[in-house]
């Protein structure tokens, strides 16, 4: 045989051997791939990424976010940012009755007004003085005039102030802003006077705050 078969046979013989570790290796197959085809362009379907894998190549290689805009999902940048981010779903019956007890006592109040009467209702669940559910809260005899015979009355679901009163209802549950009166307890419009001798913690909207 002459010399120039031996060396054919030896190329050949090493391409293949070669062929087989790429195929089998992690660390040589990325760089197999990256190898222009002699023999034609058609490309090998062993090669071909599924688009999961295209997808997490194009995520690994977009660059970051900036920082600021990177934001945690408790934190906005405003309490009409926090409302307009809520879903507008009832979760559980606890938060529809908070929804009802803002919606009927400060519908036409500004956001920081709704909000501040939902904590109203919320603080009472905790002070050991009053009902420990927010369903309980509103239900108490003589406490909100909106409910009759112990019924609260339900908003009608397309109202876009109950939409409203919904979200403020789960920024409040979610702790994700205060008022200003955010540890008060009792409430009345400006327009009446009823002489308590509680701490007075401030005036938001129609309405005053006590502790």
């Amino acid at each position: 045989m002459s010399f120039s078969a031996r060396a054919a046979i030896i190329a050949a013989v090493t391409l293949a051997f070669a062929a087989g570790i790429g195929a089998t290796a992690p660390g040589v197959a990325r760089q197999a791939e990256t190898a222009p085809s002699s023999s034609n362009n058609t490309p090998d379907p062993a090669q071909v990424p599924t688009m999961a894998e295209a997808l997490a190549d194009l995520e690994a290689d977009a660059p970051a976010a900036p920082e600021a805009l990177v934001q945690d999902d408790a934190d906005y940048a405003t309490l009409a940012a926090a409302v307009a981010a809520q879903p507008l779903v009832v979760d559980d019956e606890e938060l529809n009755c908070l929804a009802i007890g803002v919606y009927y006592e400060s519908k036409g109040e500004p956001l920081e007004g709704q909000l501040a009467v939902a904590e109203v209702i919320l603080n009472r669940t905790e002070s050991g003085r009053f009902p420990r559910s927010v369903c309980g809260v509103l239900k108490q005899r003589g406490q909100f005039s909106f409910v009759r015979g112990g019924q609260l009355p339900q908003p009608p679901e397309s109202a876009r102030a109950w939409k409203t009163a919904l979200a403020v209802a789960k920024v409040a549950r979610g702790d994700m802003w205060d008022s200003k009166v955010s540890n008060a307890l009792y409430f009345h419009a400006r327009y009446v006077s009823p002489g308590w001798r509680r701490a007075r913690v401030g005036s938001v909207g129609n309405h005053v705050f006590y502790r």
